[in-house]
């Protein structure tokens, strides 16, 4: 059979246990310190005490009187009770100088011969002592007895028995006993009151388990990629773990410090400093994109906020992808009905026997898709920036609006260096085409023209020679309303939309959030101004690494070559 072994005792025992020790030996302490100090007084005031009886005899008339008598015993026996009756003293002795008693508290030691010490006396001295006599134990004091003449006549002892001292000191000492006692138990309670309160805050955890947590406290928070930001009551930062440095760029001491001085953008800040609860809401920093929960602390007030971030960069981004790639299709989808609608019309003349006409409507529509296919690769030939540029053409025809490639484009394949991600590049050009393209959509002869070169470079000649540029330059105008003046630095920011939100109030106001997020990764800059057709044109500018080599550029012409190739393919096929 396995016998349990008994669990720790909690922090909040171990402290009763120990405050209860503590305030035990100190009032036992303290007691004991009376004790014996009231002892050493009593004995001090019970020698005074029988110093001034002994004096008072000494110095009475009727006793110098009585010493001369015939028979002083007959006279100062009777004297001697009445003293000591009156004065509380224990005995009141008076002797001859040779020591012999003539009063005595015992009748039958009277005739006797004193004990105790007598030579300070017979030297005119008064003095105390504690000395075991016939009465047992006592303090008493020795006086001497002297006529008009200075002579020493007699001796006069009075004394307080030890035992009497000792029982005036235990009165003493029981009543210093249950003070201590009340003492005691008050702290007690008050021990056992805080102590309850502290188990509560500890969960009945002792030392160990309470150490044991921490550690794995802290291995979870620095385990954890996800960001965890607590803020207290006045949402300052109380904790932070690793993962939410990264998330929100914040480096050295933070904690202490408040949201509102974390350099956070705007609308993030804002989210942290909201007493609502937020799910799931998408914000941007200075280089992420981050999903925030917050879940407010209360109990009955505002205690403070936990904060959740994850990483949804990667997952932005693919959704954009996604984006396009369900635009692609749709588009491929209506040009798939298009296509068929054309096919039809093509055979139905060649049933009704007209051949010629049949193939000049085929080729009047082949030309038509492959002068757009050679306009667009014509002017911007790298392949990532063609098929985005082919796909949203495509899109915006299914919405109404017209989109152009502007005369002044000329891109090269090759002149974007290698370290210029294409994901940002249809970040930054798809989200300024979607928008422009929403911004269209209801004007009249929606336009919308893309512009993309660079600048400060020189083209490649036929050989394939170096092909670099400066600057990337990429300008999307639209025929919309505009934007206005004064939200030319909001449209920028997250959150902020002319339009509708989508459902559940989210979906609008990240687009060109994110593309300022991406144009200022790259060190670029992004602004806006009226377009000549009074809408809105965004002027993208990227900084270019100058540079290429023969072979490279040759083995982007043949890229390009086989992208134009593929959209020659792909007009045939319409």
């Amino acid at each position: 059979m396995r016998i349990p072994r008994p669990r720790p005792r909690s922090l909040a025992g171990q402290l009763f246990a120990m405050q209860a020790v503590l305030i035990t030996v100190v009032v036992a302490g303290y007691a004991l310190f009376t004790y014996v100090s009231d002892r050493g007084q009593a004995e001090d005031a019970a020698g005074r005490q029988a110093t001034a009886v002994a004096r008072s005899v000494a110095d009475s008339p009727s006793v110098r009187a009585a010493v001369r008598g015939p028979d002083p015993s007959a006279v100062l026996q009777p004297y001697a009770l009445r003293v000591m009756r009156d004065t509380d003293v224990d005995f009141v002795t008076i002797m001859n100088p040779k020591g012999i008693r003539w009063t005595h508290p015992d009748p039958t030691q009277i005739g006797r011969h004193f004990v105790g010490n007598t030579a300070p006396a017979l030297r005119g001295e008064s003095f105390t002592e504690t000395y075991t006599g016939t009465l047992g134990p006592s303090v008493r004091a020795v006086t001497p007895i002297e006529d008009d003449d200075k002579r020493i006549v007699g001796l006069v002892s009075a004394g307080i028995k030890v035992e009497a001292i000792s029982e005036r000191v235990r009165g003493q000492l029981t009543a210093l006993i249950g003070v201590a006692a009340g003492a005691l138990l008050l702290g007690a309670v008050g021990t056992y009151v805080i102590n309850a309160r502290l188990r509560r805050h500890t969960h009945g955890m002792n030392a160990a388990e309470l150490s044991r947590m921490h550690d794995y406290h802290q291995a979870a928070l620095h385990a954890v990629r996800e960001g965890l930001l607590l803020l207290d009551g006045q949402y300052r930062v109380a904790l932070i773990n690793d993962g939410g440095r990264e998330l929100l760029g914040v480096t050295g001491e933070v904690v202490g410090t408040s949201v509102a001085d974390l350099g956070l953008p705007a609308p993030l800040t804002g989210a942290l400093l909201s007493s609502e609860p937020r799910v799931d809401e998408v914000h941007l920093t200075a280089d992420r994109v981050v999903a925030v929960n917050t879940s407010p602390v209360s109990g009955g007030e505002h205690r403070g906020t936990i904060v959740t971030l994850r990483d949804v960069t990667e997952l932005q981004s693919l959704m954009g992808e996604l984006d396009s790639e369900r635009g692609f299709t749709q588009a491929l989808r209506s040009q798939a009905h298009e296509a068929a609608n054309r096919l039809h019309t093509v055979v139905s003349l060649i049933e009704l026997g007209r051949a010629e006409e049949a193939v000049d409507f085929a080729t009047a529509e082949l030309e038509l898709a492959q002068a757009l296919t050679d306009q667009v690769v014509a002017a911007v030939a790298e392949p990532v920036l063609a098929a985005l540029l082919l796909g949203k053409t495509a899109q915006a025809n299914e919405r109404g609006v017209e989109l152009v490639v502007s005369e002044d484009s000329r891109l090269d394949d090759g002149v974007l260096p290698p370290d210029l991600p294409a994901r940002d590049l249809v970040t930054i050009l798809g989200n300024l085409i979607d928008n422009a393209v929403d911004a269209a959509q209801g004007s009249v002869r929606g336009r919308v023209t893309v512009t993309a070169y660079a600048e400060g470079g020189a083209a490649g000649g036929e050989s394939g020679g170096a092909v670099g540029g400066e600057e990337l330059v990429l300008g999307v105008a639209d025929t919309g309303p505009g934007v206005d003046p004064a939200h030319a630095d909001l449209v920028f920011q997250r959150g902020f939309s002319t339009k509708p939100s989508g459902p559940g109030g989210r979906g609008r106001g990240l687009g060109l959030a994110l593309v300022r997020q991406a144009v200022q990764r790259r060190g670029g800059v992004l602004s806006v101004a009226e377009a000549e057709d009074g809408g809105a044109e965004f002027e993208v500018r990227l900084p270019l690494r100058r540079g290429g080599v023969g072979g490279t550029a040759a083995v982007a012409a043949g890229r390009g070559a086989a992208v134009a190739a593929e959209g020659a393919e792909v007009a045939d096929e319409r």
